[in-house]
Parts: C-alpha cells; sequence; structure tokens
C-alpha cells in the first residue's frame, strides 16, 4: 500500500485522485481475481460453444409477413417432407443404369425411384435417378440409406444432390477453421513487424484468444445464430478489435519509459479506457445500422458482432493488464527496432498535391456514386461465382450441365376440390413459361386414372378387378362415413369417389377387417395404398394442397418475378383467401423487396451513428462531413468494382460490408484528423501534416493489413456465396479506405482546415481573472502565473521556469528562436485584446 501511496496519492488527498486511476489501480492490483473470474468464464465459453444453435437457412430470417416466410410456416405443419436426393452417373451405358435404378428401387427403404430412357434422366451417357426415401428428410434413416447407395455406387463416377443433413454447414466450418487458422499467422506477421518487444505478441493473443472463446460461448445465450455470424463472427471480431489491445499496449510502452511496470501499466490503463471505448463507438455505430434491416441476418450479425467488441474491450480492460504485469520484465528484455518506417515523403505528396487531389477525388465519387447505383446484385446462389467449390456446388452444377436447371415453385391452395386444382393445373401447363405441373389432380395411378379422378363402384371393381357387390358395398359405407346419405337414397349408381380416396378408404377397412382381400389383391392394395399415402402427405394437409410447378425460367430475374405475379393471378380466379407460391424463386423474389428498404435504412443510419460520435469527438461540423464523405466515397469505389467488372454481388454483402466499412475503417480518417487538428497549431501545416502520416502509419497499417488479409481470405477460401462476398468486398474495400486516408484525407485537411475552424461549436467561456492565496483547486483552462507547488495533470506551454517532477508524459522544450512571438502567443493562447481591456 505504501508504493501504492507513493505512486498516486503523494501529498494529495485521497478524494482529489482521479477515478480513472481508482478503477485502473484496483484493476492492476486485483489481477489475480480477474485471472480467475476469466478462467471461470473462458470453461464456461468453451463448453457453452458446442450448444450454439445455427441456421443455415437465409429464407428463416425474413419477416414473418413476408410470402416465403408464411409459406415455410404452412407447409411445415401441412405436408411430410420425405428424404430425397438427386444421384447423377456418369460414363454409363442406358442398360446398366437401368439396372442400377432397379436395384436401388428394390431396397426397403425407398418408397419411389424416378428413371427412364427420356432426356430428363438419360443424356450423354449420364444417368440421372431422382430417388424417394420412405422416411422423413430429418430421419436418419433417410441418411443412412443415401450413404449405402454411395456405398454401393462407389465403383461409378458420381454426383449426389441433396438438402437433408448438414453437408453445407459441415463444409464451411472446414472452411472458416483454415480461414481462422490462415488469419492467426497474418495477425503473428503482422504483430512481429509492427511490435516493439516480442513478448508482447503472447500478451495481445492471449487477450485476444479469451474474447474469442467468450464470444463464441455466449452466443448460447441467443440460442440460434445464423451460418454466416457463425462462420465469419471471431475472424471479423480479430480484425476489427485487435486495435484495443495494441492502443492499449503501446500506451503501456509509452508510460513504461518512465515508470515503473507496475505504476505504467495503471497510468496506462486509465487513459486507454476512455480513449479505447471513444474509438470503439464508431465501429459499433456502424453496427447498430445492421439491426434495422428487415432482413433478420443484419441484426443477428450485428448482435453477435457487438457483442464481440463488447468482450474484447472487457478482455482489454480487465486481462491484458495483468498480462502485461506478468509479461512486463521479459517484454523490457525482447525489445527490437521497429520494422514499420516513416515516411515523411507521403506527407510531402499530401501537402504538394493538397490543391490538386481534392477535386479529382470529388470527380471520381460522384462517378464511382453513379456506377454503384447499377452494381449487379443478386438474390440467391445460383449466379455467383466463387474461387473455389464445395462437392455439393460441384455436383449441383455437373447435373444442372447435363440435364437442365431444375426450378420448381409449390403452389398452395385450399384443399378439397380436386377439379378447381385440375383445371388450375391444366392453365399453368398452357403457359410457356411452365415445364411441368405435379398435384394430387394429375399424377397418373393405375391404368390411365388420375389420383384425383372420380370413379364409380364398376370402374372401380374393375380396375381393381373385385367383386362388384364387394364395390357396391363398400362405396356404400363410404358414403356413411362421409355422411353422404342422398346417394343412398337415390342409389350409388351414378356415385363418384376420387380414385385416392377410395384406395385410402378401402385399406383402412381391410386393416380393421371390414374387408377380406385375397393375397394377391391384397399386395395390390398395400403397394397402390403405400404410393398415394406418400403423394398424399406431400400434396395434400388438413387444409391446403399444393401444386409443384416446374419452369422454364431462371431462379431469379424481372421475368421470373412478375411470372410468379401472374401465378398468384391465376390461382386467384379458382380460390378465394390465402394463395402462397414458395420456392427459391419466391424467396429471393422477397429478397429483392427488403433490399431497397434496407440499403437506404442501414445507409442513413449508419452515417449518422457515426456522425453523432463524430460530432462529440471533434466538436466541430465540418470535421465530421469531411471525414464521412472520405469514407462513403470508399464504399462507393469499392461497389463500383462489381459493376465494371460484371461480378454479380449477393445483395447482403453491400448492406454488411457497407456497415462495416463505415464503423471500422472510419477509425483510420479520426487517428490522422486528430493529430493533425492538434500540430496545426504548433507547427506550419506542412511539417504537421509530415508529423502526422509518421505519427498515424503504424496504427493505420496494423489494423488496416489484419481487416484486409482477414477479409481476402475469408473471400478466397469460402464456398458459399454470401459469406465469400463479405470477404472479398471488405478486404478491398479496406485496402481502398487506407489509400485514401493516406493520399486524399490529408488534402483535404488541409485545404478544410479553415472550414473546420468555422463550424467548431466548443463553447467559449469568458475570461475571469482569478485572484487568491493557500491551497487551493483549479478546473479547466487557465492562462496567467501560477507561483507555488502543483499537483494534477497539466496540459499546457509554460514561458519560465518548471521544477517539478514528471510522473507521466513528457516535456518538449520550444526553440524560441525559431518562433514569432504572434506564434508563440498562438501556443500560449493569449488574447491581446483581452489583455488590453483587463490593463
Amino acid at each position: 500500500m505504501a508504493e501504492q501511496d507513493k505512486v498516486i496519492k503523494g501529498p494529495v488527498q485521497e478524494e482529489e485522485i482521479s477515478f480513472m486511476i481508482k478503477v485502473a489501480t484496483f484493476i492492476v492490483d486485483r489481477r489475480n481475481l480477474f485471472f480467475l473470474l476469466f478462467g471461470i468464464a473462458l470453461i464456461f465459453c468453451a463448453i457453452a460453444s458446442g450448444m450454439v444453435k445455427v441456421e443455415d437457412s437465409l429464407p428463416a430470417y425474413l419477416p414473418k409477413s413476408f410470402e416465403t416466410s408464411l409459406g415455410l410456416d404452412l407447409m411445415e405443419e401441412e405436408y411430410t417432407t420425405y428424404g430425397s436426393a438427386k444421384i447423377m452417373v456418369s460414363n454409363i451405358v442406358y442398360k446398366d443404369a437401368q439396372e442400377l435404378a432397379d436395384t436401388i428401387g428394390e431396397r426397403d427403404d425407398v418408397s419411389m425411384i424416378s428413371f427412364d430412357d427420356t432426356s430428363d434422366h438419360y443424356n450423354n451417357f449420364s444417368a440421372l435417378f431422382d430417388i424417394t426415401f420412405k422416411y422423413e428428410d430429418t430421419d436418419e434413416r433417410s441418411l443412412q440409406g443415401l450413404e449405402e447407395i454411395k456405398e454401393m455406387l462407389s465403383g461409378y463416377d458420381i454426383f449426389v444432390s441433396t438438402s437433408m443433413g448438414n453437408a453445407a454447414a459441415d463444409t464451411i466450418e472446414k472452411e472458416m477453421q483454415i480461414v481462422s487458422a490462415l488469419v492467426v499467422v497474418i495477425v503473428l506477421v503482422v504483430l512481429v513487424l509492427t511490435s516493439q518487444t516480442y513478448a508482447e505478441i503472447p500478451v495481445l493473443l492471449i487477450t485476444f484468444g479469451a474474447a474469442a472463446v467468450m464470444s463464441a460461448g455466449t452466443n448460447f445465450i441467443l440460442g440460434t445464430i445464423s451460418f454466416v455470424s457463425d462462420s465469419v463472427t471471431i475472424v471479423l471480431q480479430l480484425a476489427l478489435s485487435i486495435d484495443y489491445a495494441v492502443i492499449f499496449c503501446n500506451r503501456y510502452k509509452e508510460e513504461h519509459e518512465t515508470l515503473s511496470i507496475r505504476e505504467a501499466d495503471i497510468i496506462a490503463l486509465s487513459k486507454a479506457i476512455p480513449e479505447i471505448s471513444s474509438s470503439s463507438l464508431t465501429t459499433i455505430g456502424g453496427l447498430v445500422a445492421m439491426m434495422f434491416m428487415q432482413f433478420g441476418i443484419g441484426r443477428d450479425m450485428a448482435i453477435c458482432l457487438i457483442k464481440a467488441i463488447a468482450l474484447s474491450l472487457i478482455a482489454v480492460f480487465l486481462l491484458m493488464p495483468g498480462l502485461l504485469m506478468i509479461f512486463g520484465a521479459l517484454m523490457d528484455k525482447t525489445k527490437h527496432k521497429s520494422f514499420i518506417p516513416k515516411i515523411p515523403f507521403v506527407g510531402k505528396i499530401d501537402y504538394f498535391t493538397r490543391f490538386i487531389v481534392p477535386p479529382v477525388f470529388l470527380g471520381t465519387i460522384i462517378v464511382a456514386f453513379v456506377i454503384q447505383n447499377n452494381c449487379p446484385f443478386v438474390y440467391g446462389y445460383s449466379q455467383i461465382e466463387t474461387p473455389i467449390k464445395n462437392d455439393t456446388q460441384i455436383a449441383d452444377e455437373m447435373i444442372s450441365e447435363t440435364f437442365g436447371d431444375s426450378n420448381f415453385v409449390a403452389v398452395n391452395i385450399p384443399a378439397g376440390n380436386y377439379e378447381k386444382e385440375k383445371k388450375l393445373i391444366q392453365n399453368y401447363l398452357a403457359c410457356p413459361e411452365v415445364k411441368s405441373a405435379q398435384g394430387l389432380a394429375n399424377i397418373e395411378a393405375m391404368d390411365g386414372y388420375c389420383l384425383a379422378d372420380k370413379l364409380t363402384a364398376r370402374e372401380f371393381s374393375e380396375l381393381l378387378e373385385l367383386d362388384y357387390e364387394k364395390a357396391e358395398l363398400l362405396y356404400m359405407a363410404y358414403a356413411v362415413n362421409d355422411e353422404n346419405y342422398a346417394k343412398l337414397v337415390n342409389g350409388l349408381s351414378t356415385y363418384r369417389v376420387p380414385l385416392i380416396d377410395m384406395i385410402m378408404f378401402l385399406h383402412e377397412e381391410v386393416e380393421e377387417g371390414y374387408v377380406t382381400l385375397d393375397d394377391s389383391m391384397k399386395e395390390t392394395l398395400d403397394d397402390a395404398y403405400e404410393q398415394m399415402d406418400i403423394a398424399k402427405k406431400q400434396l395434400q394437409g388438413e387444409h391446403f394442397s399444393r401444386i409443384l410447378v416446374y419452369l422454364n425460367l431462371p431462379e431469379e430475374g424481372e421475368e421470373t418475378f412478375n411470372f410468379l405475379d401472374k401465378m398468384h393471378t391465376m390461382a386467384n380466379e379458382y380460390y378465394e383467401g390465402q394463395i402462397l407460391v414458395i420456392g427459391e424463386a419466391t424467396s429471393q423474389y422477397d429478397l429483392q423487396k427488403t433490399f431497397s428498404r434496407d440499403n437506404t435504412v442501414v445507409t442513413i443510419i449508419s452515417i449518422l451513428a457515426v456522425l453523432v460520435v463524430l460530432l462529440f469527438t471533434f466538436k466541430s461540423a465540418g470535421m465530421p462531413v469531411l471525414l464521412i464523405l472520405v469514407i462513403e466515397g470508399a464504399i462507393w469505389i469499392n461497389f463500383a468494382f462489381p459493376t465494371i467488372e460484371k461480378d454479380n454481388i449477393f445483395f447482403m454483402t453491400y448492406l454488411i460490408v457497407s456497415s462495416i466499412q463505415m464503423g471500422a475503417n472510419i477509425d483510420y480518417a479520426i487517428v490522422i484528423s486528430g493529430r493533425f487538428m492538434e500540430l496545426k497549431d504548433k507547427m506550419s501545416h506542412r511539417d504537421a501534416i509530415i508529423e502526422t502520416m509518421n505519427f498515424a502509419f503504424p496504427t493505420i497499417i496494423t489494423s488496416g493489413s489484419m481487416l484486409a488479409l482477414a477479409g481476402i481470405s475469408i473471400g478466397m477460401l469460402t464456398s458459399d456465396g454470401a459469406i465469400c462476398g463479405i470477404g472479398q468486398c471488405l478486404g478491398r474495400g479496406t485496402i481502398i479506405s487506407i489509400f485514401l486516408v493516406m493520399f486524399v484525407l490529408p488534402q483535404i485537411l488541409l485545404i478544410g482546415a479553415t472550414i473546420i475552424d468555422k463550424t467548431s461549436f466548443e463553447v467559449s467561456v469568458p475570461l475571469v481573472k482569478e485572484r487568491d492565496m493557500g491551497l487551493m483547486r483549479i478546473d479547466g483552462t487557465v492562462q496567467g502565473q501560477i507561483n507555488g507547488t502543483i499537483i494534477g495533470e497539466v496540459h499546457a506551454v509554460v514561458r519560465g521556469d518548471i521544477r517539478a517532477f514528471i510522473q507521466s508524459g513528457n516535456v518538449e522544450r520550444l526553440d524560441a528562436t525559431r518562433i514569432t512571438s504572434e506564434q508563440l502567443d498562438e501556443l500560449l493562447g493569449f488574447d491581446k485584446k483581452k489583455e488590453e481591456v483587463e490593463s
């Protein structure tokens, strides 16, 4: 405690101790307590991270009022979805393919296999088997059956496409593990090159590692997160928040030049907490904008990333001070020369081009804005090219190239009227946009009859070779069961019942023992019942039926979206009430509807959030506008590239990357602007900008290179279209932002300094000359003479003699011979007019 009094208190009273100093002292001196708390938290989070549920479906994040969401909920309640798969076998003759189809069809777990000699199933010495299992798509028996079939076909060249299982999620997880490992290597290299001691690297890595584990584990609180958040949060957390640990570490090293390890740790932490907290606000402000998106993945990613940043701050403020105490001595022993050079030439270039670059930049961003307005956004994966492809994508492409694309939608209509359903199907089939349509009303069952065709008792008896008397009794029982007593009175000869309903009823009667059939007849009935039962469960529910319509259109595009509207209109001619058309095309149509609103909302809110932070940071209306103009210009230039290259971009990429770029890259501009505004009144503008660029370059290159390389790594090493796009655009956008803040922003600051000063709204308090003697406390900006002993934190220019212990910071001697009296008075803050008035 004596040491603490000596370092912090000295002769001053305890109530005069800075609050931040108290907090920092508590954290440093109670470091073992925080080690224990972090240890407990890390153990819990390591276990909890394995219990986080991940949602792999993009449509699941559409607003609940949208057609896709309503339709998916309805179909889950109404229908049974059986496991299915498409298996393409290459380099096979038709005869062998037919034998394989027969073998697969004989399996007990396969209810149906579609294969024939048409081009839909055999083309260019390749066979396509459409397999439907007897179990639901979530049943492990369906997956097991598929694996056994794949094993049976292991001697052939096969390509498998299925929605069963978690193959896509597993693939993304493996890819992101590779990306994460690569990013760790990138961070290590960057830290080695930018650090001043080798021992600080484990301090930074342990701090971030703890934050990353806590971030992954606390996702358990959220219940379910999207596959996008699950994949990129940790990588982006590292790139976005490593700055905080670097800032604290640099502050510690600066204080440690004159103070002991403990003292430097305390003073550095007390200064770093407000500094780093302020820096994080711009990043959080950009992410907050994503929470206002209609498309729920934006809110999901925002929550995950904001939580990750908050946990990074906690790790830096509570864990890292203790690590510095442990590694402090080793850091002293492992100092090395920084590999980051001074860059005075950049400042000189910026100064000499200050009247040229700003108008060129203004013209460039205007052109970029116009170009990026035509950015080729897409709303599905079918038109996105990724640098690498996984097995599922390769299989889908091979099947598509050989047998054509399969784009179908499910039209959900009120159940119960097969005649209307049949007419609607016929109308759909008459449209050139429709390849085929299938519903209960047009599925062929037996001897040319469709499932929904209505048969009399005689026709039914002839179809099943059943005694007419039995058929008549069966129809009579059906009429009683259906409470259709009028038919009993008027006669059964004209009574017609849909084939599927009568087969289901007959099977039920046989099972209950009311009807007896010979073995051959019963086997025929059982086979028919099994096929019809599967068809009915897939196509008809308690309240709705669905028609599967296969389109001759791409999954997205104006023509496709217009035809979806036409399908609604056609269905409304026969049905009243809710009609839902569900499929990939509808999902992408809904996503397109969310984009126009989300784009506007994200842009406005991200700019406003960052603007508010910058207004309070610089206390000037001009400065935030200039900084935001630079970063927004970087965003426009970034998304002009895909337009020029005609490279399709998943719409979500723009919303997420623009938010992150605005929130994170603005920090680079803040570092340069803040330093320049601090120096511009102390030296010439030329020297100020040179010194500013030398000061800011290590910070910008450390943070910027990590974020850029992390983004590029994600973009190059993942096969998912959405995640790949986020990585590519974030990496490219960060590089553009670094270039602009290094070679455009300085020129804007040089010629805009006057505007910044004139738009300052910092309140000036009238000068009041105070005269007093004794023990006094001074709060505020002071101008005048003080004779006596001073204790406290001072930021001032002094003309005279100094006799004091400098506990932190430094004293810089100014060369009075090279400073005019007017410049000196300006440094001192003197106002000659006010002095004359007071005299």
